[in-house]
């Protein structure tokens, strides 16, 4: 795997011409899928954790660079949640990643987590999410970075987890919360979640769902039907089905997809055998994101070179996949408004 400090010395983005060559962090970008506890930095972690190694952030830190199966990678990010117990731990993460997403080109993002994972210590859900909230408003002022939060529910939590989280996104939703999220093994039922996914519904309170991943299409389908999302987290093996990769493109389902992150848990075995370009070029409304910058060692720039390295994006497609990312975003079209100038501008002397 490539060093996230390197990846801008093997691949830049072209120009208009030979003087005018950028590198894809200088590009804006919209990220819309990433988590908070797998996405701590070393330095993020040192910051939480004064002393510790390299070696012993790698160990306790990062995932495999290819793991047995998405069970397996769903391991790793128990040392991060270990950590992320206090309000100020919560605060100084999400700000350092914020700081670090700046530093990456992003202008957009929304940062998701499970409030209940951080009540080990003592915190109840309402003070992780005011925590984190209060978090997202301070990085936002600081960088510029518009920090939106997504709340997740766990597969393998009992329907009362679900539908606390959901009452937690209502409550906060005018605090920095957008959305709901399903997320954690695919392979447990959707069943004890439909009734919080279907308060959201009642609520408008958007929502998405991890599918499409350790598991095929019918996951995606099953997502879409029973939980009643408009986007998927990774969605990628929905290329298994031409009839629902048509279903995707033509009612604009939005695939958030996570190209290193799909390599780490098996689905794909190399870059150049993703679905991401078969399913863009199919019509499908898509995002590149990063999942868990720390436990996958990347940065959404790093994710741009990949990408394009394996299929030849051009800065166009690039912009076209921002733009879908910009439509998809869990707010209002007045905000989405306010940042389509910032986005468009950053391609503009690429000629896109």
């Amino acid at each position: 795997m490539w060093g996230v400090a390197t990846i801008h010395k093997k691949t830049h983005l072209w120009g208009v011409g030979p003087s005018s060559i950028i590198s894809f962090q200088d590009l804006p970008k919209i990220e819309l899928h990433v988590h908070l506890d797998t996405s701590l930095s070393l330095a993020n972690v040192q910051g939480l954790h004064p002393g510790l190694s390299r070696a012993d952030y790698l160990r306790e830190y990062v995932a495999p660079e290819v793991c047995r199966d998405l069970t397996d990678f769903l391991r790793y990010p128990a040392s991060a949640i270990a950590l992320l117990q206090t309000r100020e731990n919560l605060e100084r993460a999400l700000l350092q990643l914020v700081r670090e997403m700046a530093l990456d080109g992003v202008i957009y993002t929304e940062i998701r987590f499970a409030p209940l994972l951080h009540t080990t210590q003592g915190m109840t859900g309402e003070a992780v999410v005011s925590t984190l909230c209060l978090a997202a408003e301070r990085a936002e002022q600081e960088t510029g970075v518009v920090t939106r939060l997504i709340l997740c529910t766990l597969r393998h939590n009992p329907v009362e987890h679900s539908m606390e989280t959901v009452e937690l996104a209502l409550a906060f939703r005018d605090q920095g919360v957008v959305g709901l999220d399903l997320a954690a093994d695919e392979g447990f039922s959707l069943n004890a979640h439909i009734p919080a996914f279907r308060k959201a519904a009642e609520n408008h309170l958007p929502c998405t769902a991890h599918a499409g991943e350790a598991r095929g299409p019918a996951s995606v389908s099953e997502a879409l039907e029973f939980l009643g999302t408009r986007r998927i987290g990774h969605g990628v093996r929905s290329i298994e089905d031409p009839r629902l990769v048509q279903f995707l493109a033509q009612h604009r389902i939005h695939l958030e997809i996570c190209p290193s992150s799909n390599l780490q848990t098996g689905v794909f075995r190399k870059m150049t055998e993703h679905s991401i370009d078969q399913l863009y070029q199919g019509g499908v409304s898509l995002s590149i994101n990063t999942d868990g910058r720390g436990l996958t060692q990347t940065t959404l720039s790093r994710e741009y070179a990949l990408v394009a390295q394996a299929f030849g994006w051009q800065s166009h497609d690039f912009l076209v996949m921002n733009r879908m990312a910009l439509q998809a975003a869990f707010i209002s079209p007045e905000r989405k408004d306010q940042i389509r100038p910032r986005l468009e501008a950053g391609y503009d002397v690429l000629g896109a």
